[in-house]
């Protein structure tokens, strides 16, 4: 299960979870489902070691996944907004203690066509040309057209034509971006977008905003099969602008306008959560929509992907994780049933309405105007919801036909069994 955040985390047998800073015991664990280390039993310490360089003890499941699967050994992570993620922000780690960087679009792009390196070396040819506007299609053009000719199915000549469009939409920004300093800082670099300071929801082109950009790279990425652990990671805290919302986005989790655990409501608070909401919501769709527009055997790249959202929390402001929803689309190649809502709890008679949640019982028409996270009052009560996670990351290692070693844990070389001991064929996941 997730490691869980309580102002009562106060030492053994107390609270649940550890007693570090309430992000970043939460992050370090959110893919490694280990703990942090080292262990506070103060929850509101401000210690250095303890509330912002705590770190899990093992890696997360995108490193141990790629480390069979892809082949640099390492997984696809695109920080969206171009942050740098520190212990409070980071879900991404190599080995234990050890934060793993993300790319940029630039860098991740260049992963997928070798423009664009920079670092100060002269362009070659191929560089330069698309950088003064030359579509990446006509660079290959010749390549493209022998390609073509060759005898393939019409399911593969409609995912090749699909993925040269999703390529040049892709291509015209980054190259932009390498052409203009000002656009560089806002599209590779994640600096500010000038009147809003919002990379994120800034349009960068007729059909695509900063989000849309990574999912892109990512969407091209799972159709060629570069990399088949991909993990777009957005930021820990955020400014919307450009949803007009004021107040960042930390903040506005606790309802307040500071990071503080109590106060007074910020006024239209849960109006604007909303907002990001629903703007999280719409990225993802989006991502589902570029899979699933190539087609890839009998069906669409996103059939053959396992596509999942999980949040940082289940509610911001009491920093719970219990019933916080995970969305997947895609079946994994046939092996997950989709169209579904699970209720993951059903054992006790009122866990279907309970786990609801209590997230509009503070700040709204009608209810205390006291924003209040060490009670955890927004909250899902902590006896509901409580199936551990760990199952579901479970398989979908087995999904993807992980290797293992006769003790159950992940094997490079192990007999490659699943969880019912059949050999698995090898499937994509990101995240």
């Amino acid at each position: 299960t997730l490691n869980e955040w309580t102002a009562s985390n106060t030492g053994p047998g107390k609270g649940r979870g550890q007693g570090n800073d309430s992000h970043t015991q939460v992050v370090g664990t959110a893919l490694t489902l280990q703990p942090v280390t080292p262990n506070s039993n103060n929850p509101f310490s401000f210690e250095q070691a303890t509330k912002f360089n705590a770190k899990p003890i093992g890696p997360s499941m995108d490193h141990v996944i790629a480390q069979q699967l892809s082949p640099s050994g390492t997984p696809l992570l695109l920080n969206t907004a171009g942050q740098r993620d520190n212990t409070q922000s980071a879900i991404s780690y190599s080995a234990a203690e050890e934060v793993f960087a993300g790319q940029n679009a630039s860098q991740a792009y260049n992963g997928l066509t070798g423009l664009f390196e920079g670092g100060g070396a002269p362009m070659n040819a191929d560089t330069y040309a698309a950088v003064k506007g030359k579509s990446i299609i006509d660079l290959v053009r010749d390549d493209l057209e022998t390609l073509e000719r060759l005898d393939m199915s019409k399911a593969d000549k409609d995912k090749l034509a699909a993925w040269k469009e999703l390529l040049n939409q892709t291509n015209n920004v980054v190259a932009s971006a390498v052409c203009s300093e000002e656009l560089a800082a806002q599209i590779v670099s994640g600096g500010g977008l000038g009147g809003s300071g919002d990379v994120l929801t800034n349009m960068v082109s007729d059909t695509l905003d900063g989000a849309d950009l990574y999912g892109a790279i990512a969407a091209l990425s799972a159709a060629c099969n570069a990399n088949p652990i991909i993990v777009l990671k957005y930021p820990g805290n955020y400014g919307f602008k450009g949803l007009d919302i004021t107040m960042e986005s930390h903040s506005l989790s606790h309802r307040l306008d500071n990071a503080g655990m109590q106060g007074s409501c910020l006024p239209n608070a849960i109006p604007d959560l909303i907002k990001v909401d629903k703007y999280y919501a719409e990225k993802f769709g989006k991502l589902a929509t570029m899979l699933d527009s190539i087609g890839e055997g009998d069906g669409t790249v996103l059939d053959n992907t396992s596509l999942l959202w999980m949040n940082e929390m289940s509610d911001g402001n009491a920093h719970n994780h219990n019933n916080a929803p995970l969305v997947q689309a895609g079946s994994g190649g046939g092996y997950f049933k989709t169209g579904a809502i699970v209720n993951l709890d059903p054992s006790l008679e009122s866990a279907g309405d309970a786990a609801n949640g209590r997230s509009l019982s503070q700040c709204t028409e009608g209810t205390t105007q006291t924003s209040d996270g060490v009670s955890q009052g927004t909250g899902t009560p902590p006896e509901y919801a409580n199936a551990p996670i760990n199952k579901y990351f479970v398989a979908l290692m087995n999904s993807l036909g992980m290797k293992a070693g006769e003790d159950g844990f992940p094997m490079k070389d192990g007999p490659a069994l699943g969880q019912d001991g059949r050999l698995r064929r090898r499937r994509r996941c990101r995240e």
